[in-house]
Order: C-alpha cells, then structure tokens, then sequence
C-alpha cells in the first residue's frame, strides 16, 4: 500500500514538474518565443502563460476572448485536439536575430476530432528591452 501511494506521489510531482522539453533552440531568438507562444496556447491550453510572449496590445485583445481556445479558434483560426509546432527555416536570416522585428513562420501538425490537420502560421516579433513578443499574427490569406 504504502509502495502503491510513494509511486503515484511520484508520477504525480512527475507530471507536475513537466517543462517544455520538447522545445529546443536559442531561448533569446524569435522562433524560440514564437513556439513558446503557440505551444501554451495549444497544447497547455493556458491563455495567461501565452501572454507572457505577447506584447500587451496583443495580450489585451487575447485576454478579451477569455479562453485559449476561443483566442485560437476565432483569432489565429486554427483549432487542434493536440499539435507540433515546428520552426520554418527556410526563410531565415542572419538579420532576423540582430535586429528588433522579425517575422517568423510556424508549421502547425495536428489532430483535431480525429483529423490530421497541417497548416502554417506567420507571426511577426519585436524586440521590446531585450525580449522578443509577438506583436501581430498574420492572418491566412486563405481563410474565411
């Protein structure tokens, strides 16, 4: 009994103590903060942990629509059950890490309700006293 309580008393600090692992990269560079950004929105569904990368207009207008997911499904247009959340490279360059904007492309894999869902996200970044914050989430010219 006592060996059955100890272990769940583990798993459960275990689980508890769980950081962003998974995220890897330069915690000063933008694609860093922007990953950061999308991955407490998504997979901890935590609004308040989000807009701790965001710049406060942006934290604001994400505060207005109370959940994560709300902010997700009608700002970002974007909904998942889970997601990977991958830096595009291909359009990177050297001045995007010297300078105070950049923009920085996201490709999002997921499900949602059981379908694969792929997509891709540009997000523009500013440096404000030495911190990158999202400033702005290009909309899809795609969508609606």
């Amino acid at each position: 009994m006592k060996r059955t309580l100890l272990l769940a008393l583990i798993l459960l600090l275990t689980a508890c103590g769980q950081n962003d692992d998974d995220i890897t990269g330069d915690p000063n560079s933008p694609g860093y903060v922007a990953t950061q950004y999308f991955y407490a929105l998504y997979n901890h569904d935590n609004l308040e942990r989000a807009t701790q990368y965001a710049t406060p207009k942006l934290a604001r207008i994400m505060r207005s629509y109370g959940t994560a997911s709300q902010f997700t499904r009608n700002l970002v247009n974007l909904q998942y059950d889970q997601v990977t959340i991958e830096l595009d490279r291909t359009e990177m360059s050297v001045r995007q890490q010297y300078g105070d904007r950049a923009t920085i492309n996201l490709v999002f894999t997921g499900h949602f309700h059981g379908n694969q869902v792929d997509d891709m996200r540009s997000v523009k970044m500013i440096r404000e006293r030495g911190d990158w914050l999202v400033s702005e989430i290009v909309p899809d010219p795609y969508g609606r």
